[in-house]
């Protein structure tokens, strides 16, 4: 049975969280608000749980998983910037953007771009989501809670609960999220390339 956690928008209860946490341990898959509507949640390894959200969002192995951090500084273990790529996403981040840039040898090949090598990486902008990744103390494997058939986010705790709560381990709910998904801007291929526009102000990298 799925385990439902509503916390307050402004001061997430640190027992809940800490329960969500020793789920997230233990190989489960949540979901959780970010400033950008609902995501899936998975700790940095999890196959099982990645296989989970490619069949519930009926993904192919070439979907981008995300790493979402609670600081900028975490990035640099996970993926390879130039300076002036540093530049950029410093300057945007915390923000509603998605950043896919070469992984390091840190970043477990299973959630890997299969040819690419790649990933993305986002620091939110969301008390609840920053106050889980410092609970956790590790980015938060994810992917944007769209179904298939949706073209947005789910935007509410109890809708996810109700209708693919069966399917999750945990749902984590404080009432408010972001209603649009990210910009996700492409790094790779040695300019800034986006490849959906979406809440983050696309004009920082035009």
């Amino acid at each position: 049975m799925p385990k439902y956690f509503p916390v307050h928008p402004e001061n997430p209860q640190r027992r809940s969280l800490n329960q969500v946490v020793d789920i997230l341990h233990g190989g489960g898959l949540i979901a959780y608000p970010t400033d950008t509507g609902y995501a899936f949640g998975a700790r940095l390894g999890n196959k099982d749980a990645l296989d989970r959200i490619r069949k519930l969002r009926q993904l192919s192995d070439k979907h981008h998983f995300t790493l979402v951090m609670s600081r900028f500084a975490q990035v640099g273990q996970y993926v390879q910037m130039d300076n002036w790529v540093f530049r950029a996403v410093r300057a945007a981040v915390p923000g509603r953007y998605t950043f896919i840039l070469k992984a390091t040898r840190d970043v477990p090949k299973v959630m890997l771009h299969p040819r690419k090598k790649t990933v993305g990486i986002r620091v939110p902008e969301h008390v609840t989501a920053l106050a889980l990744l410092e609970a956790l103390n590790e980015p938060i494997v994810s992917s944007t809670l769209i179904l298939p058939g949706q073209d947005t986010p789910m935007v509410d705790g109890w809708q996810v609960q109700d209708e693919i709560g069966d399917q999750l381990d945990a749902v984590l709910d404080s009432g408010d999220c972001g209603v649009e998904p990210t910009t996700v801007v492409d790094f790779t291929s040695g300019k800034p390339v986006i490849t959906r526009r979406g809440a983050g102000d696309s004009s920082l990298f035009e």
